[in-house]
């Protein structure tokens, strides 16, 4: 595997969302209130950060989130795009750190932190399936 020290502290990514009735909550039950789930935002912020760190990786390896702590600071309706952001924040043997937060059209709409652990696809996918047969 790639040594630790090679990813970068520092380094930014993000990914772009469109808001649509598919990422936005349904159950106000008025169309005006359709605003995107935080579920989705979470999700977003999640596979912002594994996309910055993937690069830095040798084939066959991976990363999985460990934890999330993010506020969901403002509404975001249908109609609106999001823009992702992640920074990595620290590189600790196998976990990656990140800064996260999100922005619509309008304003910064979540901020938090985000941890991810480096996994062997292989091996990791062997004890998975290992625990699913007991």
């Amino acid at each position: 595997m790639i040594p630790m020290a090679q990813i970068p502290a520092g380094a930014r990514g993000e990914r772009k969302l469109l808001v649509t009735n598919d990422v936005a909550i349904n159950f106000l039950g008025a169309e005006s209130a359709r605003v995107l789930a935080t579920p989705h935002l979470i999700g977003g912020l999640e596979i912002t950060a594994r996309d910055l760190v993937k690069p830095y990786l040798e084939p066959g390896f991976d990363t999985v989130g460990t934890h999330v702590d993010v506020r969901h600071l403002a509404a975001t309706p249908v109609g609106l795009s999001v823009t992702f952001h992640a920074e990595i924040a620290g590189v600790e043997d196998r976990s990656v750190s990140f800064r996260v937060w999100a922005e619509d059209e309008k304003e910064k709409i979540s901020e938090g932190t985000h941890e991810r652990f480096i996994v062997n696809v292989e091996r990791f996918g062997a004890r998975v399936q290992a625990k699913a047969r007991g």
